[in-house]
């Protein structure tokens, strides 16, 4: 019996035929038959435009899965970085190559003395080289270069540009990289460059054991990962996306680089990870939620023009620094909701080698070192509640015995583990009665020291504010004086998300106790709504 004829599927360039040509000389080295058979694209026929204006995400691969499907050949070659990350049912990744130079290089019309200037003009037809160029040279213009290598290298010898960003590998395939070309290691290539997928039908088992054997497993590694964030974040030809996954084989770890960019340059965001080899299942998902929760969904929105506007109010001032982590389309407001006054605190409150002391926030140590040097504070143990209490109290005052996040199990744990069954509590005129109340019905004896006086300060909200975030038990009561309780409350620890919930339908916690870490996730859940 005849062995199968395999019909291998390619573009009619030169690259993709050299590509072609290698995926035929290493299944014929395997001892199969082979035979190219070309077929026409739809990116190679249509030039006058962008990419991603063209609405087609597999411009390049789609005539070839149709002539799969259709039974007129048996596997198709591409580039791979050009394969949708989602493949036409029935079609699956059958094999990819042994990834070749996966970097972007420039090549040269004259010299590189313009990349030291404010004025140049560089070619390509890639949203996502443009982006990283403008990005890295904003006053240089970037013009739209399209064709296949040979038509772009024609081009560029045509035209007055300082030069033409290029695939090292393509160039490199078929012996066209010049001399001088060189190599932009800073751009973040597109996933998968470098690499080349062949495809074949599900059903087709010949084929697909054909091809498993010229299969390279750590490229398919790493190629996988760029193209599950690059899927994550719904990319494709219309948004700048950068990803590179690379192996390190003497410490078996895989390092992660990606990048998302408006399409003008302006904006950036990137993403690096490392992991153990085999500990790698949710990078691509992990460094993809990080971009989203950065603001990666609304950059890609604005490009697109679907913006939607999201307003916020911060009952405490944010720092600038702070504001910038928010994305461009939630526009927040901020005041402090609560002003607090320092009191006078009588020497004899604090006496030497006081037993157990109690601080459940910020201010009651500030307002302690208000009154007193570090010297004059020699508590025995210190209880607080907050990780921010906590290692202000061992910056400026001492060692803390045992920290809780909220005071319900700090009251717990003092009732479980003190000697002397008495506390000094230095506290706020306005508090939860939460730990004075359990300590008390433990028998515990409570000195609660007014340290600081707590102000309400409210504002009347527009209506148009959609979140408000909380960062104490106060802001929230100091906040109901004035508004309703109509919006999502975006609380900083589980006590003022007690508090919040007794008015607040939709209340949400931050992971962490941080004003860093509420500020992420107002980022995520706006990206959501959008």
């Amino acid at each position: 019996m005849q062995q199968k004829i395999i019909r291998i599927g390619t573009r009619e360039s030169e690259l993709a035929l050299w590509q072609a040509n290698k995926v035929r000389k290493q299944l014929e080295e395997q001892g199969y038959q082979t035979q190219i058979v070309p077929i026409k694209s739809t990116g190679d026929i249509i030039l006058d435009k962008p990419l991603y204006e063209l609405g087609i995400t597999g411009i390049f691969t789609k005539n070839l899965d149709i002539a799969m499907l259709n039974g007129d050949i048996d596997i198709a070659v591409h580039s791979m970085k050009d394969v949708p990350t989602i493949l036409p049912k029935g079609i699956i990744q059958a094999a990819v190559l042994k990834r070749a130079n996966h970097n972007d290089i420039l090549v040269l019309k004259d010299t590189e003395e313009f990349m030291g200037q404010k004025q140049g003009v560089i070619a390509t037809g890639s949203l996502r080289r443009k982006a990283q160029w403008l990005n890295r040279y904003p006053t240089h213009e970037v013009v739209d270069l399209r064709g296949n290598v040979n038509t772009r290298l024609e081009k560029l010898d045509n035209n007055d540009w300082n030069g033409a960003v290029f695939a090292a590998a393509g160039l490199e395939r078929i012996g066209k990289r010049p001399k001088g070309a060189i190599s932009l290691s800073w751009m973040i290539p597109a996933p998968a460059q470098g690499a080349i997928m062949v495809t074949a039908l599900e059903e087709d088992e010949f084929s697909k054991e054909a091809c498993a054997i010229i299969n390279d497993r750590d490229t398919e590694t790493c190629t996988g990962i760029e193209r599950e964030f690059l899927n994550r974040l719904e990319g494709g030809c219309t948004a700048p996306i950068g990803a590179l996954a690379m192996i390190n084989e003497v410490e078996k770890e895989i390092t992660f680089k990606g990048v998302l960019l408006s399409r003008d340059g302006s904006k950036k965001l990137e993403v690096t990870k490392k992991v153990k080899l085999g500990a790698h299942k949710y990078l691509a998902k992990d460094c993809a939620t990080k971009i989203i929760e950065r603001g990666g969904k609304f950059i890609m929105m604005e490009d697109e023009g679907i913006e939607k506007e999201f307003s916020i109010y911060s009952t405490k001032k944010l720092s600038e620094t702070q504001k910038k982590l928010l994305p461009t389309t939630v526009k927040v407001e901020d005041s402090d909701f609560i002003k607090i006054r320092f009191n006078r605190i009588a020497p004899k409150e604090v006496k030497k080698d006081l037993e157990n002391v109690v601080i459940t926030s910020k201010n009651g140590v500030e307002a302690l070192l208000y009154n007193f040097t570090k010297e004059e504070l020699s508590f025995k143990n210190i209880y607080c509640v907050g990780r921010r209490t906590k290692k202000l109290i061992e910056q400026k005052i001492g060692k803390v015995k045992h920290a809780e996040n909220n005071a319900q199990k700090l009251a717990k744990y003092i009732v479980e583990n003190i000697e002397q069954k008495e506390v000094t509590y230095f506290c706020s005129n306005l508090r939860l009665d939460t730990l004075a109340v359990l300590l008390k019905a433990k028998d515990i004896v409570v000195n609660e020291i007014e340290a600081y006086k707590t102000m309400y300060s409210p504002v009347k909200l527009d209506n148009k504010v959609e979140g408000v975030l909380f960062y104490s038990p106060s802001t929230v009561e100091s906040y109901i004086q004035e508004n309703e309780a109509d919006k999502i409350a975006f609380c900083i620890g589980d006590t003022t998300a007690k508090e919040a919930s007794k008015h607040f339908k939709n209340v949400q916690i931050a992971k962490i106790p941080t004003v860093e870490s509420v500020i992420e996730m107002v980022s995520l859940h706006f990206a959501k709504e959008s």
